[in-house]
């Protein structure tokens, strides 16, 4: 799947049983690894690494969850999971960010 990354912004997400999750609000992007790793659902601000852990796992999408792009975004179902070692990662960069 090609789509170019400005066409995400602001396009809705629905898992694959039509239940709406937001809109994609921004990227988290491994660029060293040359791909999209996570969407998120909310502004990436955060005043704690607390707050970063927070935001990363309850406020975004793994990108690999996504099963199709083109008008909406559709996502697997996603389900609450414990923060992940990349998660903890992406958040303790994202308060270093914000400090």
């Amino acid at each position: 799947m090609t789509l170019r990354l400005s066409k995400l912004f602001g396009m809705d997400i629905y898992t694959d049983r039509a239940e709406y999750k937001g809109k994609i609000f921004d990227l988290v992007i491994n660029l060293e690894k040359g791909r999209v790793e996570t969407i998120t659902t909310e502004a990436l601000r955060a005043r704690s690494k607390q707050e970063a852990k927070k935001i990363i796992s309850e406020k975004s999408i793994p990108y690999s969850k996504v099963k199709a792009a083109k008008d909406i975004v559709i996502i697997s179902g996603v389900k609450a999971e414990p923060v992940k070692e990349e998660e903890d990662q992406h958040a303790r960069i994202l308060h270093r960010r914000m400090h």
